[in-house]
């Protein structure tokens, strides 16, 4: 099988995971419940929910260009902006990780620097997903949706701890990754805990860790910098947005909860199952808010809501993606009529 089968095969097994998840969904919904919450909804909050989403999306460009400033790469803002909405575009079709390559190579052309760019994205990449994680485990120990399951009073101990040993590993580890003296110790027990794995996967894997090596000697106040920004722009930002999502759809969850719900569907986000996080996103709203008793119907709405502004992103990335082809065309047409002439 050639690599372009395998890229149509893989890419049909997304479209129907992603039919299948859907189709799911909605028969879990009766049409006239999703009616009503459709003509219920307060749609003045999603203009707030699409400008908030345009206005993280810059903070996320500010840490992105202090990052790659580290690397000696000296993009602009507004390139690096650019860059992150094409890679809206692509993530459409490419999942999670795999549309990132948009990213990399729009700004390795801005910059020259393609190993520098790589290891600034793979740290940005990391260092999101370590905040994530590690407040949507605090949200999840601190809320405890065994509480409201009641389904065994005896254990309801369990899933906090779970969490507490879940989130002390994810610090310890970060924390350990990021120093100079622990990095490299770090990152030779990870290589050696990928031995079982695919020859890929484990060449890989061991690139991005060798990537984070150039980020030890960063300092701690650099690393700092960067997560209370991470902490603004993608934990806060986006517990925003889905908190203003839920107003829309009327949907009532706790903020905490709100936050450990983003963190799951931003994790599963980066797993290429799906079309652009759709299905995930809904079975997962759908199933974790109606433990808080919340209709399916308005979850779905809230769902929708969501993708909207991901949508909003895709269409300024399609925008962007059309100028630089014409562009393109043009110069290519300039140089042509140039080489005329001097003949």
């Amino acid at each position: 099988m050639t690599i372009r089968s395998k890229q149509l095969v893989k890419l049909l097994i997304r479209i129907l995971v992603t039919t299948g998840l859907l189709v799911w969904v909605f028969s879990q919904i009766g049409i006239g419940q999703f009616v009503q919450a459709v003509k219920t909804a307060k749609w003045q909050l999603l203009i707030a929910v699409w400008v908030l989403t345009v206005l993280f999306f810059w903070i996320r460009s500010v840490k992105m260009q202090l990052i790659l400033k580290k690397q000696n790469c000296r993009s602009s803002i507004a390139t690096i902006f650019k860059a992150s909405v094409v890679t809206s575009l692509y993530s459409m079709i490419l999942p999670g990780l795999l549309s990132t390559g948009a990213k990399w190579y729009i700004l390795k052309k801005d910059s020259g620097k393609g190993s520098n760019v790589l290891s600034s994205m793979v740290y940005n990449q990391l260092s999101t997903l370590f905040i994530i994680t590690a407040f949507g485990l605090a949200a999840l120990m601190i809320t405890n949706p065994v509480l409201i399951l009641k389904t065994d009073v005896n254990n309801q101990w369990l899933l906090p701890l779970i969490c507490g040993i879940l989130l002390t590993f994810v610090i310890v580890i970060t924390l350990l990754m990021l120093n100079s003296r622990t990095g490299g110790r770090i990152i030779d027990c990870l290589s050696y805990f990928l031995k079982p794995f695919p020859v890929k996967i484990r060449q890989k894997s061991q690139v991005i860790l060798d990537q984070i090596t150039t980020f030890q000697a960063a300092g701690a106040g650099f690393h700092l910098k960067i997560a209370s920004i991470t902490t603004i722009d993608t934990l806060i930002g986006g517990v925003i947005v889905y908190a203003l999502s839920a107003k829309a759809a009327n949907v009532i969850a706790p903020a905490g909860v709100l936050v450990w719900i983003f963190a799951t569907i931003s994790i599963m986000g980066r797993i290429p199952i799906s079309l652009a996080n759709l299905g995930v996103r809904e079975v997962t709203l759908v199933g974790l808010l109606g433990i808080y008793g919340v209709e399916k119907s308005q979850s779905l709405l809230m769902s929708m809501i969501i993708f909207s502004s991901l949508v909003l992103m895709a269409a300024i990335g399609a925008m962007y993606q059309i100028s630089w082809a014409v562009g393109s065309k043009k110069n290519t047409k300039s140089n042509d009529n140039k080489k005329m002439s001097n003949l």
